[in-house]
């Protein structure tokens, strides 16, 4: 049941506990209380809206791959993690020690961020990708 709960909330974030409850034919409590205990344990983190942030002047999304060295990912990816711009931050195997997600309004913007990635203490080097189309853009899978 909590799948289909969870399933429900992906495609339709706003869907009542009343809708998910007749889909699933369950009573409303139980999906209330399913959807509580979830919250709780920390399964669902929050309901967020899927935006197109093309249509906020965000025309530009960026991949970013970095290398860092002397063991300090973990401290240099948290001051990543705290700009605006930044949508994820990925621990990688590979090439790359972190792959970054972020989204720009303009150039100038995007060149600055990169700078100062570069600038931070430990970061050896970055590879930076444009998007140029996106395909697919989700937060969730179905379950």
């Amino acid at each position: 049941m909590d799948l289909g709960i969870i399933n429900a909330l992906q495609k339709d974030g706003r869907a009542s506990f009343r809708e998910i409850a007749e889909g699933l034919k369950v009573a409303e409590g139980t999906v209330y209380n399913r959807v509580n205990k979830l919250q709780e344990v920390g399964v669902i983190k929050g309901f967020l809206p899927n935006i197109d942030f093309t249509k906020l002047g965000y025309d530009l999304a960026a991949i970013i791959g970095i290398i860092v060295e002397g063991g300090h990912l973990q401290e240099i990816e948290k001051e990543i993690g705290k700009s605006s711009n930044v949508s994820a931050v990925y621990d990688v195997t590979g090439e790359f020690d972190a792959i970054i997600v972020a989204k720009f309004k303009d150039r100038e913007t995007l060149n600055a961020f990169v700078k100062s990635l570069l600038a931070m203490p430990d970061v050896k080097r970055t590879n930076t990708m444009m998007v140029l189309n996106i395909m697919k853009e989700v937060h969730g899978v179905e379950i």
